[in-house]
């Protein structure tokens, strides 16, 4: 692949195209599949892991999800206001 450009408008071509990229269901499906598979295969590797008291799991849960959460409210919000 020939560029003829410099390297910062390369990486700046490349981060917009990541950036704009619209995952479809199966991508979404699929990520979410090796997220858990990944995660299995964690836990077999390394069973201390699931040594913690359950309410760590939750809390690590609530963390990672609250940004998700609050962006799918907003939208929502702002879906039905049109």
């Amino acid at each position: 692949m020939q560029f003829s450009g410099s390297y910062e408008d390369f990486d700046m071509k490349i981060l917009a195209k990541m950036t704009s990229f619209k995952a479809d269901g199966i991508d979404v499906l699929l990520i979410k599949i090796g997220v858990f598979a990944a995660t299995l295969l964690f836990a077999k590797l390394w069973p201390t892991a699931l040594s913690f008291a359950w309410y760590w799991y939750f809390i690590v849960w609530m963390v990672v999800a609250i940004r998700p959460v609050i962006g799918y409210f907003k939208w929502f919000r702002l879906a039905v206001a049109d």
